[in-house]
């Protein structure tokens, strides 16, 4: 069930909890969508990593399609799936790039194959044959076979501020609730919506 919240991030804070305890596989992934120069909409599925008074944070190469979609229009919308739940979280906001602190401090956590790849992935450009991005692999692994990995300056971390969240609870006959909340400044508002 759907409850009455003045604060969403915390309410959301609450699913999430119980997703990780629940869902089976990636409680964390969620679809982000941007949109590209030509008004196009682009969706994939990507890892939330933190989520706090800012905002819901993931990481990516900043050259990838999204990456260069946020920065010519911060525009995004997030969405979680709990199948299992019959749960459901919609959000819009904007994007923008979190403090170069941060994504060293999250790029440090990560697992040292991961890091590397970081450096050797050209995200989204055409790959001519699968050789080329292992040679780049094998490429980094000697740059830095004998010292930390540094994180490359491409990479790094995105937090999406919403202005709107919607939580879906899933009913049957499908006579679902939906409850939405509503940015104004620093404050929420919140109603209901038929399903």
């Amino acid at each position: 069930m759907v409850e009455q919240s003045s604060e969403p991030v915390e309410f959301f804070k609450r699913w999430f909890e119980e997703a990780a305890r629940t869902e089976p596989s990636d409680p964390n992934a969620m679809t982000l969508t941007t949109v590209d120069a030509w008004g196009k909409p682009r969706a994939r599925i990507v890892l939330l990593k933190e989520v706090d008074r800012r905002g819901f944070s993931f990481f990516t190469n900043f050259e990838s399609h999204k990456g260069r979609e946020l920065k010519g229009n911060p525009h995004a919308a997030l969405c979680f799936h709990w199948k299992s739940l019959r749960r459901q979280v919609r959000i819009e906001g904007q994007g923008a790039p979190v403090d170069p602190a941060e994504s060293d401090a999250y790029f440090a956590t990560r697992p040292r194959e991961s890091q590397i790849g970081a450096w050797a992935s050209l995200q989204s450009q055409t790959l001519p044959q699968r050789e080329v991005f292992e040679q780049r692999v094998a490429h980094y692994e000697q740059q830095f076979a004998d010292r930390e990995v540094t994180r490359p300056p491409h990479w790094g971390g995105y937090v999406v501020e919403p202005d709107m969240v919607e939580f879906w609870y899933g009913a049957n006959f499908r006579l679902h609730e939906r409850m939405r909340w509503d940015r104004h400044g620093q404050t929420w508002t919140s109603r209901l919506l038929y399903p």
